[in-house]
């Protein structure tokens, strides 16, 4: 049974707000020749990262809700030029929009087990996403959605 991890997306105001921003960064990947992966770089490096890298995903809270997840490929300690200890977090560029729910403000990532995985939405994802945020939101609260 896969891990997961789970995220704030900090600055990222909305669904189609990530997704502009990952398809800018694999614009600038394939224009340097680099691999068409999303990279996040994170100062803790997972210590279950064999549970992890068994089919487990990042997912993003954005604006206090898990709203989408990336599958997880690889996880790459390293050490930056100033000598300290980071790791990185090599993703699927495909973001699955996943069952909106609310999430309070936390540092760093956490773990997630399966069975407390929002499922994802398949094909309703696209009506969704296509909704304004405040409505999409307010549907969400009202259990509508």
């Amino acid at each position: 049974m896969p891990l997961h991890l789970i995220k704030l997306a900090v600055g990222c105001e909305s669904i189609a707000d990530f997704k502009s921003y990952l398809s800018e960064r694999m614009r600038a990947a394939k224009a340097r020749g680099a691999p068409q992966h999303h990279i996040h770089i994170t100062r803790m490096v997972p210590k279950r990262d064999a549970e992890i890298l068994d089919g487990g995903s990042l997912y993003w809270v954005i604006k206090g809700e898990i709203a989408l997840r990336e599958k997880i490929l690889a996880i790459e300690p390293f050490r930056d030029s100033d000598g300290i200890n980071r790791c990185r977090l090599v993703m699927q560029p495909k973001p699955v929009t996943v069952a909106p729910r609310p999430l309070r403000p936390f540092q760093g990532w956490r773990y997630l087990t399966d069975k407390d995985a929002p499922p994802d939405l398949g094909k309703a994802a696209a009506s969704i996403e296509a909704m304004p945020e405040p409505m999409r939101r307010e549907l969400r609260e009202l259990g509508l959605l």
